[in-house]
């Protein structure tokens, strides 16, 4: 009897989302054109930048004082793999709990770009989790635009915008190169094909060196709900 009546009180009061700033998806781009070290690299930024001093304060300044994040690797349909599941972020301590899974997995996405079929993913994600957040965002990196198999990226994109999603991007110019970028207008087609929602954004990493300061840069807008004054990190 005990046991009924414990089931119809969870049925009956059920268990509330966990309130948050944000709900931020980094969709990290792992498709063919990036190496195993460029894979490491690109984590190492991601959690230099979650844990710099200035993203805490971002974080504990926001509407709630906390961020849920989950960082996703991307490359074909399908093929999109959470490398760290959903965290509350609200201090350093849970920053660099965060940071330090980052390294930990193998990588698991492999493949050809499909663009879509990521923005569509990070969608899933923010609507299956335990949180609720006062804004709802995937951020998206990748070093080009290009989508060669799974949905559309304008049929995505659409799709995203109408749930409430924003879309912010970080086209990475160029990798590990001494040579100019292979995509030099590669900000101005994410403006134009990728990005979307309330007070969505570009911010360019001009090479890898630049990277953790745009991802760092990036996270503190998207946190504090403000926009660059210009679009481009390097500015």
């Amino acid at each position: 009897m005990i046991r009924i009546l414990a089931l119809i009180s969870c049925m009956a009061f059920p268990v509330l989302a966990e309130d948050v700033s944000v709900e931020l998806v980094l969709l990290a781009d792992a498709s063919g054109s990036i190496s195993p070290e460029e894979i490491r690299f690109q984590r190492q930024g991601y959690a230099e930048a979650l844990t710099h001093p200035q993203v805490i304060s971002a974080i504990q300044t926001s509407a709630y004082g906390r961020i849920a994040v989950t960082y996703v690797e991307w490359a074909s349909a399908g093929e999109e793999d959470v490398v760290v599941p959903w965290s509350v972020i609200h201090d350093a301590t849970s920053a660099a709990a965060f940071a330090e899974a980052l390294p930990l997995p193998p990588r698991r996405a492999f493949g050809r770009n499909a663009i879509g079929s990521a923005l569509l993913t990070g969608k899933r994600l923010i609507e299956t989790n335990d949180h609720e957040g006062w804004r709802k965002v995937i951020d998206f990196s990748g070093d080009s635009a290009n989508n060669f198999n799974g949905p559309p990226i304008e049929t995505a994109r659409a799709e995203v915008l109408a749930s409430g999603i924003t879309i912010n991007g970080l086209p990475i110019l160029c990798r590990f190169c001494d040579t100019p970028s292979r995509h030099p207008d590669l900000g101005r087609i994410y403006e134009e094909r990728i990005i979307g929602g309330p007070g969505a954004f570009v911010v360019t990493a001009e090479s890898e060196a630049d990277l953790a300061r745009a991802i760092r840069r990036k996270l503190v807008l998207e946190i504090s709900g403000r926009r660059p004054d210009w679009k481009f990190a390097g500015r």
